[in-house]
């Protein structure tokens, strides 16, 4: 396993982390506790060490069962989580105040609840759930953060910019207050390399890549004929023609780059991995399978600069979370 920093934090953490969203049972369907507990399991003896939950991942289901894998390693693994918005804003809409998402009691509270979740007396990097660079300079979360520093219940913060917003943190990241962001950024969604990934390098922010694989639409799996359980999110997110579609542009992905769509997950995240402003991708990994062939793409190895250069054609601005 290569090991990268997390910007300013100075973690140094596996090049491959663990979405643990999956494993809250919330928006995902078939993950059992059973499993799950293998597959973090299973990721560590690899060589993972980075970890991301949040509160919200089935009202701290997801953290509980983190909890339980790091109470029982020698060696660290580091945890960043979540605070939800308090008005339930998902994500955050232009307009709203920081007083109603994240007023400083909620924040020390939420974190609070998270500590007693995970079992453990600090947080590595407690991150707000969503984000809205309007709250630069307003409210009082700031003074939230910086007391539960003082008081050692976190050693850094970070935001989730919100869904296909990588600009929306770039004011927030010049401040100086913030030390890692969260963002989507992928084959498709392509606009982080627009200015958010260079503010981040300028001012040593660690980014933590999610949605490397886009919700599975990037590991070739997906096909017009793909069905989900009632329950999973999925079935919305790829509803209609949007199957057909992100089948299409796989094909022409693995085409254009001379590969077998069996190849395609690996290229998705080597892709990510490709750009040094990038700190870990965490991509969900719910059963030890998966576990065992994310991880063998965290040995350093990037793309070719001849791929990257034909990936960049296949760039695709859209959101399937809306709509």
């Amino acid at each position: 396993m290569n090991y990268r920093t997390l910007g300013r934090t100075g973690l140094n953490i596996s090049e491959i982390g663990y979405g643990a969203w999956g494993i809250g049972k919330s928006g995902w369907i078939g993950a059992s506790d059973d499993e799950s507990l293998k597959a973090l399991n299973r990721a560590v003896e690899l060589g993972l060490n980075f970890i991301d939950t949040a509160l919200g991942y089935g009202a701290g289901h997801s953290e509980r069962l983190v909890g339980q894998v790091v109470k029982a390693q020698s060696q660290p693994i580091y945890v960043a989580t979540k605070i939800p918005p308090k008005n339930g804003k998902w994500p955050a809409p232009s307009g709203i105040s920081p007083e109603d998402a994240f007023p400083a009691d909620h924040v020390i509270s939420s974190t609070e609840t998270s500590l007693r979740n995970l079992g453990v007396e600090t947080i590595d990097v407690q991150q707000f759930h969503v984000w809205s660079d309007e709250w630069v300079g307003r409210g009082d979360w700031a003074e939230g953060v910086q007391k539960l520093k003082e008081q050692g219940k976190i050693r850094y913060f970070g935001v989730s910019i919100n869904d296909h917003q990588a600009s929306n943190a770039i004011r927030l990241i010049e401040t100086g207050l913030v030390d890692t962001v969260q963002v989507i950024y992928n084959i498709f969604d392509q606009s982080p390399e627009d200015g958010l990934l260079q503010a981040c390098e300028k001012h040593n922010v660690g980014v933590i890549v999610r949605v490397a694989l886009d919700e599975g639409g990037l590991t070739g799996r997906i096909t017009p004929d793909t069905t989900f359980d009632a329950g999973d999110f999925r079935g919305n997110y790829f509803r209609g023609e949007r199957k057909q579609e992100v089948y299409d542009r796989v094909q022409r992905i693995a085409a254009d780059l001379g590969i077998s769509v069996d190849e395609m997950a690996e290229t998705a995240l080597r892709y990510v991995l490709s750009s040094p402003a990038v700190s870990t991708v965490i991509p969900g990994m719910r059963t030890v399978s998966n576990v065992e062939r994310n991880m063998k793409v965290g040995d350093g190895q990037g793309l070719s600069a001849e791929k990257l250069a034909k990936l960049k054609a296949h760039r695709w601005d859209r959101n399937f979370y809306q709509g």
